[in-house]
């Protein structure tokens, strides 16, 4: 349904100072929980998500995660303009970047300014409030200790969810028992927490009609930055130029690998949990993998 422009249009002018008419909105493909649209004056384009009055808190969540990206000044994001709700339900409004897929050159400036954003430092593992990962609250409670915050605000509350969705309760049992002694991965590795983008597959990465980067749909925190690398790397759709970029920036540690199925695991029980079943097999194979690693 198209939206009530009357509020948008309104938002759009109490941010600019400048009266916005829109004369034409038209549907943009590309996302999976929301709709969104380009909507236009005879000078100005925006980009609008919009969503049931539920949506507020996730809309809410996104411009903050957009603004510490943007004040982070290494990488771009779309930059926002305001959100607000009508009778029909709630907006958010950016700006209008026309955006096509990476290339090589594209690629490789977005693997060194990624590098640059991981080496932003924050407080502590976390982040000042909870956010989601896609439709699914995503806990951010600070910590000092990272494997303690992953157990506790990534795998713990993903697998509750997986349980109530239908989970076999032993799989379930020995995810738990991944989160109790995942310690045992980060032996010799001590992470420290990086400004993550928190939900970097390839549909949130692109460039702009001159070829610069961008990211947008961010899911923010302070956390390790192989996270990041390692979504990266679960759907595919990068350029091969990117991966060689970051890691020539800077080089993952020697135990990335291991540490790789748990942090996509998060991302598959996610999925599991906002899609079904078709993605039981891959949770499935990565916790017997962490289950025998962590036996070893």
């Amino acid at each position: 349904m198209t939206p009530d422009l009357g509020p948008i249009a309104a938002a759009i002018a109490a941010h600019t100072g400048v009266p916005f008419h829109p004369h034409s909105i038209n549907s943009v493909g590309g996302g999976s929980i929301h709709q969104a649209w380009r909507v236009e004056d005879d000078d100005r384009r925006f980009f609008v998500k919009t969503g049931e009055h539920s949506a507020d808190a996730m809309f809410a969540a996104e411009a903050q995660g957009l603004r510490a990206l943007s004040e982070a000044a290494v990488l771009r994001a779309p930059t926002f303009v305001a959100q607000g709700k009508t009778d029909d339900g709630a907006f958010l409004i950016l700006e209008f970047v026309d955006m096509k897929a990476l290339d090589r050159s594209g690629g490789i400036l977005l693997g060194a300014a990624l590098a640059e954003l991981h080496r932003i430092r924050g407080p502590g593992f976390g982040w000042t409030e909870d956010n989601f990962i896609g439709a699914t609250a995503q806990r951010n409670t600070p910590h000092a200790d990272w494997p303690h915050f992953f157990g506790e605000c990534r795998l713990r509350p993903q697998l509750a969810l997986a349980r109530q969705n239908g989970m076999d309760p032993r799989l379930v049992a020995k995810g738990l028992g991944i989160a109790d002694c995942l310690g045992g991965l980060f032996i010799d590795y001590h992470p420290l927490p990086s400004l993550l983008h928190g939900d970097l597959w390839s549909g949130n990465a692109a460039q702009d009609s001159n070829g610069k980067p961008l990211i947008f749909d961010p899911a923010c925190y302070w956390g390790d930055r192989e996270t990041d690398i390692a979504m990266a790397e679960l759907f595919g759709g990068f350029p091969e130029s990117f991966h060689v970029a970051y890691r020539s920036a800077w080089p993952l540690d020697r135990g990335y690998e291991t540490r790789k199925p748990l942090y996509n695991l998060y991302h598959m029980l996610n999925h599991f949990n906002l899609f079904g079943g078709a993605y039981l097999g891959q949770v499935e194979r990565m916790i017997e993998r962490l289950v025998a690693v962590l036996r070893r």
